[in-house]
């Protein structure tokens, strides 16, 4: 574990969370609407101080952190009866909406701008060139090593290894062949036969060399194995590129978000098999394997480029994924609020339509049932993923 790569983490994690409640806290105050706390944290406050009606604060346990706007439904009580016009409950619906979707929103920009940053900063990451970034030191037994990838003293060394392939060559041709990029490269090797000599051309210091590797096999995996990857080359980019990169990435990562979402159910009896990594089990991660992602990341030999890469993108990935799930029409998601919002509006449509009174604001009191159910299944889940991480954890940062 990289502590540094922890605190990294959780740092992003608690700004993820300000910037969530801030969404919250904007948007209210904006419509007029009485937020008299804004807290960071859950437990004991340890420190706060009051500006105008908001008391803002830090607390204990940076779980979270939360707003507090008077009136939010039909449980809360209002102090002063006189703050009822500036209750939650007695404004719009559509202003109700925008500030629960205001959290969600956040994460969303929040996301879009790391992506961006990172493409106009640092740049695009370039993994179809040819440079090997990576030679491994064996043929490992099974796939499960392979993607882990480890070693055994048992395990014979690799085909690029004997053939003294090393980190920084520029492989130019393979078997004659030309390639230009590592797609080619790839699909060559594993259309070559196995247990073949491969002919492999290389530059390296500005010198041409040919070197020669008889391929191997790795059991469970089709096709021949030579043991090389590629290296990862940045590309800077003009800040036009650098928002179609971010648009492009953010809409990938949206779709997988949903996917994984899909995948929950089925996801939850594979955390702890041992191929975790290689079902719907590896999609999901806790805030455990994030932050042990993280911490592997930052300590890992390579470039600083790949280290603020990876992070960023793991962090965006994690805002847009939350910002998804926190929309779920489930209470006490704000998604499960935004659904009430909806339903307290047609249900008063169907009344206008029936010449009735408007049936008001749905009484939360017989919805408690369901929204502790959910609460308490969410909490069980996060329980249950916090030890997958921990006794089975998911290699995602290579």
């Amino acid at each position: 574990m990289d502590l540094l790569g922890w605190v990294i983490f959780l740092v992003a994690l608690l700004f993820s969370v300000m910037l969530h409640e801030t969404g919250h806290f904007v948007t209210a105050k904006k419509f007029g609407m009485k937020a008299t706390r804004y807290f960071v944290g859950f437990g004991p406050t340890l420190w706060s101080t009051r500006r105008g009606e908001t008391e803002y604060g830090i607390k204990a346990l940076p779980l979270g952190g939360f707003v507090k706007i008077i009136g939010m439904h039909s449980l809360d009580e209002v102090d002063d009866p006189a703050d009822e016009p500036r209750s939650f409950r007695s404004h719009p619906a559509w202003q109700r909406i925008v500030v629960l979707c205001a959290g969600s929103f956040m994460h969303f920009v929040l996301a879009f701008v790391l992506i961006f940053g990172l493409a106009l900063g640092i740049g695009i990451s370039n993994e179809n060139a040819t440079q090997l970034g990576t030679v491994s030191t064996c043929v490992a037994a099974n796939t499960t090593q392979l993607n882990n990838g480890t070693c055994t003293a048992s395990d014979p060394a690799s085909p690029a290894k004997l053939a003294g392939l090393r980190v920084g060559d520029q492989v130019t041709a393979f078997n004659g062949k030309p390639v230009s990029n590592w797609t080619q490269l790839g699909d060559a090797i594993l259309k070559a036969p196995a247990g073949s000599t491969a002919e492999i051309t290389v530059k390296r210091d500005g010198k041409t060399l040919t070197l020669h590797a008889t391929l191997a096999t790795v059991s469970g995996r089709s096709g021949a194995y030579l043991g090389i990857a590629p290296a990862v080359v940045f590309q800077t980019v003009n800040p036009v590129r650098a928002a179609q990169y971010a648009g492009s990435a953010f809409g990938q990562v949206l779709a997988g978000s949903f996917k994984a979402l899909g995948a929950l159910p089925g996801a939850v009896t594979k955390l702890f098999s041992q191929d975790r990594g290689s079902t719907a089990g590896g999609q999901v991660i806790g805030v455990v394997g994030a932050a042990e992602a993280t911490g592997s990341a930052v300590a890992a030999n390579v470039g600083w480029q790949y280290k603020v890469s990876f992070v960023l993108l793991l962090i965006a990935s994690l805002n847009i994924f939350v910002g998804i799930f926190n929309m779920l029409p489930l209470l006490p998601l704000d998604g499960g609020h935004v659904a009430v919002v909806v339903w307290e509006r047609i249900r008063a449509r169907f009344a206008r339509l029936r010449r009735r009174p408007d049936p008001g604001l749905v009484d939360m009191a017989k919805l408690l049932p369901v929204s502790f159910s959910v609460f308490a299944i969410l909490m069980l889940f996060s329980i249950v993923l916090i030890l997958a991480d921990i006794v089975n954890p998911v290699n995602i940062a290579g």
